[in-house]
C-alpha cells in the first residue's frame, strides 16, 4: 500500500486529531438525533420560505393591479368627472 510520508508538526498533529474526533463524533449513535433535527429544521425552513414567497407574490400582484387602476383613474380625471 502506498502511504504518504508522515509530517511531524504540532499544527498538523492537532488538525489530524481534531478531524478524527469530529469524524468519530459524527459516527457515534448519540449524535444521530442532532442530524435528524437539523434535517427537520431545513424542511420546516423551506416550507416557511415557500409560504412567505407565495404570500409576497400574491400581495405584489394585488398592489400592482390596484396601482394601475389608480393611475388610470388619475389620468382620466377631469374637473367634472371623478373615479
Amino acid at each position: 500500500m502506498n502511504r504518504l510520508p508522515t509530517i511531524s508538526h504540532p499544527a498538523v498533529d492537532f488538525l489530524l486529531i481534531f478531524l478524527k474526533a469530529r469524524v468519530e463524533r459524527v459516527r457515534s449513535d448519540k449524535d444521530l438525533s442532532r442530524g435528524a433535527s437539523a434535517v427537520e429544521w431545513v424542511v420546516i425552513s423551506a416550507v416557511v420560505v415557500t409560504i412567505v414567497g407565495a404570500v409576497a407574490f400574491i400581495i405584489s400582484g394585488a398592489l400592482s393591479k390596484k396601482a394601475d387602476e389608480v393611475g388610470t383613474c388619475i389620468g382620466g380625471a377631469t374637473d367634472s368627472k371623478t373615479c
